[in-house]
């Protein structure tokens, strides 16, 4: 989101998708990024303006990211624009025998073996973080998400927001899981993405802490309790001060001071531009009905501990819309007794948003009921019905491709 001028709460989004190439006859993670980010002279760019939509490249050469050029305040509007960018972006592969795929991870890609790092623009900045961290691993260079950047105008919008987000982070993957296979086998996690997600940078823990923001209220708060905290850590790996606090902060949702808006990093990418603009939907209107104070008061979604959010969102993860809540204090706010299914409280929550918001709520209706059924990671099981092999995992993601081509839900 731009710096200025600067937007208050829900007056526009930022949305980010990223997808992997793929050899469009092997699947095979195929690192041409550079193809797609030329300008009219042939010179590779960081970022290739196309309207109201901006292509660019972050860490490796198999991932493209598509991304709002700047706030946008129409989310059906600038969805179609994302499916028109695909198709683009598929036209042009398609003269290297490349495609565009979806989901948050390659199901059978080798990280150690098929890494190529983005050698251009930011490549000292990726050699860095190789350097200290390594970066061929599958929390690193096989991972696509959607990222929601919501801005801020002051303290306390930023401190409503930030705290809305903060609860409602853990339930996410309920929604949106779509990482279940890696190595050419079930990971026993219906977001795997999310699990290295925590993981790939615990050499130094104040990077990511515990993915669930801590309690911070101010953004002078927010700069003394993380950033400070992530730039004395980082000072012994980088005594040249190359990596800013900002680039490293990997916590579930990040402060960004410099665009005046937090980017919500957890929510996998699904199977088409509909899909993913969909739960931007959602997840914005839920935190809109959170921060009106409407539902939960502002006190008692600040109570909720780091530890027990950490909790409900590592039972998420690995069960998706399937995982079982139980946390009392939890369900409590939301009015829910005893336990409840993640796909049972996203019942309750789109419920919520379509009473609040019907005639905005009507264009994505039919879309989330269907995905709520079951998320793409459960839906990718199903359709895999116990068959792991990589042929059988081919036909299953490139029906996913086509779906991202088409714009059409997977359905099993």
């Amino acid at each position: 989101m731009s710096k200025s001028p600067r937007l208050h709460l829900f007056q526009a989004y930022g949305i980010e998708l990223e997808y992997m190439i793929v050899d469009d006859t092997t699947l095979n993670v195929k690192p041409i990024a550079d193809v797609l980010l030329r300008d009219s002279s042939g010179e590779v760019l960081g970022e290739l303006e196309k309207g109201d939509i901006c292509w660019s490249n972050e860490l490796v050469s198999h991932v493209v990211e598509l991304k709002s050029n700047g706030p946008t305040k129409d989310l059906g509007s600038i969805k179609d624009s994302f499916v028109t960018n695909i198709r683009e972006i598929n036209e042009k592969l398609k003269k290297v025998n490349a495609r565009l795929m979806p989901t948050a991870a390659h199901p059978w890609m080798k990280p150690a073996e098929d890494t190529v790092l983005w050698p251009y623009d930011s490549g000292d900045i990726y050699r860095i973080y190789d350097r200290i961290f390594g970066c061929k691993g599958h929390g690193w260079s096989n991972l696509q998400s959607t990222h929601i950047n919501l801005p801020f105008y002051d303290d306390e919008e930023f401190a409503k927001l930030h705290t809305a987000i903060r609860f409602i982070l853990p339930i996410i993957p309920a929604l949106t899981a779509s990482s279940p296979i890696l190595g050419e086998k079930f990971t026993g996690f219906m977001d795997k993405r999310l699990f290295y997600y925590e993981k790939n940078q615990s050499k130094i823990p104040a990077i990511t802490g515990m993915v669930i923001p801590e309690k911070v209220v101010t953004m002078h708060g927010y700069q003394k309790q993380i950033y400070d905290r992530i730039a004395k850590a980082i000072k012994p790996h980088d005594p040249d001060n190359m990596l800013q606090p900002v680039w490293l902060n990997s916590r579930g949702a990040i402060a960004r001071f410099d665009r005046g808006s937090i980017e919500i990093r957890i929510v996998d990418i699904q199977e088409c531009a509909s899909v993913d603009l969909t739960i931007v939907f959602f997840i914005s209107h839920l935190l809109k009905i959170l921060v009106s104070e409407k539902w939960i008061s502002f006190s008692d979604q600040l109570e909720m501990s780091t530890d027990k959010l950490y909790q409900i969102f590592s039972q998420t993860i690995r069960g998706g819309s399937q995982s079982v809540i139980e946390d009392a204090e939890y369900l409590k706010y939301w009015k829910v007794k005893g336990s409840i299914q993640g796909k049972d409280l996203w019942d309750l929550i789109i419920q919520k948003i379509a009473s609040t918001y019907p005639e905005e709520t009507k264009p994505w209706m039919d879309t989330i009921r269907q995905i709520n059924q079951a998320t793409l990671a459960e839906r990718i099981i199903t359709a895999l019905d116990g068959d792991f092999s990589k042929e059988s995992l081919g036909k299953v993601y490139r029906r996913l491709g086509d779906c991202l081509a088409t714009d059409k839900l997977f359905e099993p």
